[in-house]
């Protein structure tokens, strides 16, 4: 199996939208929360007697490519996108217009999909896995990320793909893809094992399950009321099983403190609460449900 911690992180994650402060506390950055996480879970599956691979195993990008070669083809987006005139850079961090100038469109097709594309050649050309875990974080609109806005939001959910839009389907590559994942069958072993895995990450956290906003097409799928199927470009490209977590409010406030604490030993006294680190209940909880799927697999 491989491990695909999302996003890249490190001095990245400011691009990337993944990064939040407050204060004189430790940078949230999403790309190196599951990066942590990731090697503590391949330790686990690996003592579980798993064959563990990593998509990305450092806070670096997979594709070799950066935002000044995708400048050309921004601008090019943007003028089809109804820019007639792109500015090359934004006035400043807050300029309300930044999304319009070719710094912006190359940024996002730098990180949102020449890494994943990278990121999928890798999975499907060299690494060749049974299943790809995808590790994220989940957040609310937190505004202005050196003053971020803390919630008492906190929530888990799964995704595998599918529920795809009739505007996304007039694109020739997605439909070529959703056929190619359709006769894989790829989903008949993906809902049962993200179930599982939900169920156990659902018990290990406590967490109530995630529900999408209806402006989003996502269907609720599965048994446990955690599983949603989503047309995203990883569980989209990856040629095997994906299951894709989404667990914790990043911003949540006793998450932030969790995280703050970083890793450790044992348990840990949280806002009057005994924890564990919140890198091993994740993984514990990732590995315990993977191991529950395939015991309950073999005894059939």
């Amino acid at each position: 199996m491989a491990i695909d911690p999302g996003h890249i992180g490190g001095k990245w994650a400011k691009m990337e939208e993944r990064w939040f402060k407050i204060d004189d506390s430790y940078p949230v950055q999403e790309g190196d929360l599951t990066l942590q996480v990731a090697r503590i879970l391949a330790r686990k599956l690996r003592g579980l007697g798993a064959t563990v691979s990593f998509v990305r195993n450092q806070l670096q990008p997979v594709t070799p490519l950066r935002p000044d070669d995708f400048r050309t083809l921004a601008k090019k987006v943007l003028i089809k996108n109804g820019v007639p005139q792109p500015r090359p850079d934004p006035l400043s961090e807050d300029d309300p217009e930044r999304e319009h100038t070719i710094r912006w469109q190359s940024e996002i097709l730098f990180y949102r999909y020449s890494e994943i594309r990278r990121r999928a050649v890798l999975v499907n050309t060299k690494l060749h896995p049974d299943v790809v875990i995808c590790l994220h974080f989940n957040a609310e609109g937190w505004g202005d990320p050196n003053q971020p806005t803390l919630t008492d939001h906190n929530h888990l959910h799964l995704l595998v793909n599918g529920s795809y839009l009739e505007t996304e389907l007039e694109f020739d590559d997605e439909r070529f893809e959703m056929i190619r994942r359709l006769l894989s069958r790829a989903y008949d072993e993906e809902v049962p094992l993200a179930d599982t895995v939900a169920t156990v990450l659902a018990k290990k956290t406590g967490l109530p399950a995630y529900e999408y906003p209806t402006t989003l097409a996502t269907t609720k799928v599965g048994a446990s009321g955690y599983v949603f199927a989503r047309n995203l470009l990883a569980t989209r490209l990856y040629r095997c099983p994906v299951i894709y977590c989404e667990p914790y409010v990043m911003n949540n406030q006793e998450v932030f403190d969790r995280i703050q604490a970083d890793d450790y030993d044992g348990t840990h006294d949280i806002n009057g609460t005994q924890r564990e680190s919140i890198f091993r209940e994740y993984s514990d909880g990732v590995a315990e449900g993977f191991a529950e799927y395939y015991r309950n697999q073999r005894d059939r």
